[in-house]
């Protein structure tokens, strides 16, 4: 499969936002949790949450409890945000841009690979100087994020 340049450089220009986007939320999640949070906010007490979902009263006690312990599902998240007339929000957001996680993953696996054959030729005084290592390792790292596959076996 041939890596999409263009979606890539798309998601690394949003990506800041969504980063930004990300510590907000993270920063700003009540400790109650999201929809008891928003339920309380709105004055809206469990028994009529509940009635609006379509359970029992201990069900969404249930839900909010596994909410806080972040083990209530997606589309059960997804039923009480429009219960509560809500958009739920749902992302895994990478740390740094996408054409960086592949060069470094590149760089670990050829670092790897020629630091384990140049140890191994060491033995018999034929290694490679730590600037002929660097730039092997460079080439070779070019070499494996044009096949970024490969990158993750």
């Amino acid at each position: 499969m041939k890596i999409n340049t263009l979606a890539q450089d798309q998601f690394d220009r949003n990506l800041p936002l969504l980063i930004e986007c990300a510590r907000t939320i993270t920063h700003n999640a009540p400790e109650a949790g999201w929809v008891r949070n928003l339920r309380q906010l709105l004055q809206m007490s469990s028994t009529a949450l509940a009635k609006r979902l379509g359970i029992a009263h201990s069900g969404l006690h249930k839900i909010e409890k596994g909410e806080r312990a972040g083990t209530v599902s997606i589309a059960t998240l997804r039923r009480l945000a429009a219960a509560l007339d809500a958009d739920f929000v749902y992302a895994i957001v990478p740390r740094k841009p996408l054409r960086d996680m592949l060069h470094n993953r590149a760089l670990e696996i050829a670092r790897d690979q020629l630091q384990t054959s140049n140890s191994a030729t060491a033995a018999e005084n034929q290694s490679l100087s730590d600037e002929q290592l660097e730039l092997r390792i460079q080439a070779l790292a070019d070499q494996l994020e044009s096949r970024p596959r490969r990158l993750w076996r």
